[in-house]
């Protein structure tokens, strides 16, 4: 499945659009609590443990909008925006959504 944040793709033609996909996958509050514990992972002001998690939440919301992307019969994504949000009181959790349109291309 091809993906791209720009809305077209360079030397192909975009023959059938099928409609926006999404994808979204959520950190729990419980996750932060492990980082914290791990406050050794911390060098310079990152944490190699927490980047990792979003990146696995990236991983997941991106599979989540490329399966909905096959079921439609589509063999591209176009115009993908990426998003991270706070959601719960307080921020207890961290979202991750992406969404795009479900494309044929030749």
């Amino acid at each position: 499945m091809l993906q791209s944040t720009t809305p077209s793709i360079e030397g192909k033609a975009i023959s059938a659009y099928y409609g926006v996909v999404t994808g979204e996958a959520i950190l729990g509050a419980n996750i932060f609590k492990d980082f914290f514990a791990g406050i050794r992972d911390i060098v310079g002001g990152r944490s190699a443990a927490y980047e990792r998690e979003l990146n696995r939440a990236r991983e997941i919301a991106f599979e989540e909008m490329a399966d909905k992307a096959r079921e439609l019969r589509a063999n591209a994504i176009v115009g993908i925006d990426i998003d991270y949000e706070t959601v719960g009181e307080r921020g207890g959790m961290l979202m991750v959504s992406v969404s795009g349109t479900a494309v044929t291309i030749k």
